[in-house]
């Protein structure tokens, strides 16, 4: 019998419009079963192979224009995804996500599903309905459910999955340029002595950086101001852009960077104010650079950071309030929940145990899907 470290079959990658943690965790996937020599091919909309560039990392593309919303082109995607599977015929299709999760099912793939889920709705009234109905056709439609939280996976079971499991991702290395602390900070307009407070991730309402950019123009009274800086695109630039400008406050938009690990290196407080996270990416990032944390009790944060992190309720302005200003004030304090992130940090899995535990269950699959044809 194939073991997962030992598999090394055909495995289509699917995922939809991302520029973030989703589409990170693909590249990094398809690069670590291809250098395992699996046969990986990528398929998702054509801005995904550009901005994360998985031919690079050793895997085939092929464009498949899922969008990020359901919309009435899905068909079409349905359908290219269909036509692709019945020539390709992998060995296991592994969506990631829940609109990669619907294409996938509906293409009805001649092999085993996987889908991996990374975040949860967050919509009431029919919006809400209609991803609880979305949910419920993936879970059924996948012969293994992946969840990247324990909430997710009880979610999954709740819709009808009939196999969950916990699947955490983990973040890719960080990385850091040459340069030191004060060059960074020196580039960013930043005079010695201000403090930073940094937070990365897509500029969505989950985010809650509305409550982050209000929070900051209080600070406004501290002496000196400190900076914030968010890194991320999305959805919500145009608004948080203007509260910025009607509050006066001291944040700034970055965009999307490629230097995440620089940053981390020059600030000194990390912030999520999140209204729900599943495994988030930059909370794993911050900790593993050893940068104080405080983040918001939902999801799968506190399970993640265990007590490496401040954690604060969320939607709650007072709270992060309080405790900025507190961990800003207390260099020794920021210095003794840094060292407790880094020690939880070095309790996670890292890259290459995500990827033995995905072959896992590719092997498992696999091997159900031959006795099944015999």
């Amino acid at each position: 019998m194939t073991t997962g470290t030992e598999w090394t079959g055909s495995v289509v990658l699917l995922l939809a419009s991302s520029t973030g943690g989703i589409g990170q965790h693909v590249a990094a996937l398809a690069e670590g079963l291809s250098r395992a020599g699996c046969e990986v091919t990528v398929c998702g909309p054509a801005a995904t192979e550009q901005h994360f560039r998985f031919t690079d990392r050793g895997a085939r593309f092929h464009p498949v224009e899922i969008p990020a919303e359901l919309h009435p082109s899905d068909m079409r995607a349905v359908r290219t995804l269909r036509q692709f599977l019945a020539t390709s015929r992998p060995a296991v299709v592994h969506a990631h996500g829940l609109r990669a999760g619907l294409a996938a099912a509906l293409s009805r793939p001649p092999c085993p599903l996987v889908t991996t889920w990374h975040n949860a709705p967050l919509r009431a009234g029919l919006r809400g309905r209609v991803h609880t109905l979305v949910e419920r056709i993936v879970a059924r439609s996948s012969a293994v459910t992946l969840g990247a939280s324990t909430d997710l996976v009880a979610r999954a079971h709740a819709v009808g999955a009939a196999d969950a499991r916990l699947a955490p991702v983990a973040a890719p290395r960080l990385r850091r340029t040459r340069r030191s602390r004060a060059a960074v900070r020196s580039g960013l307009g930043l005079p010695d002595g201000v403090p930073l407070v940094l937070s990365v991730g897509r500029l969505h309402p989950q985010k809650a950086y509305d409550m982050l950019v209000s929070v900051a123009a209080r600070w406004r009274d501290m002496s000196p101001v400190p900076r914030v800086l968010i890194a991320g695109e999305g959805p919500s630039y145009l608004d948080l852009a203007a509260q910025i400008s009607q509050l006066r406050s001291p944040v700034t938009l970055l965009g999307h960077r490629t230097d995440v690990g620089d940053l981390i290196a020059a600030a000194d407080l990390a912030v999520v104010t999140s209204v729900w996270e599943a495994r988030q990416l930059f909370a794993q990032e911050a900790l593993s650079g050893g940068l104080p944390l405080i983040a918001t009790a939902v999801g799968g944060i506190p399970e993640l950071v265990g007590d490496g992190a401040h954690l604060i309720e969320p939607n709650d302005p007072d709270g992060l309030d309080s405790a900025v200003r507190k961990l800003l004030g207390d260099e020794q304090a920021r210095a003794r929940l840094g060292e407790r992130g880094l020690a939880q940090a070095a309790t996670w899995p890292d890259e290459q145990a995500s990827i033995d535990g995905v072959r896992a269950v590719y092997a498992e699959l696999a091997a159900d899907d031959r006795a099944g044809q015999r």
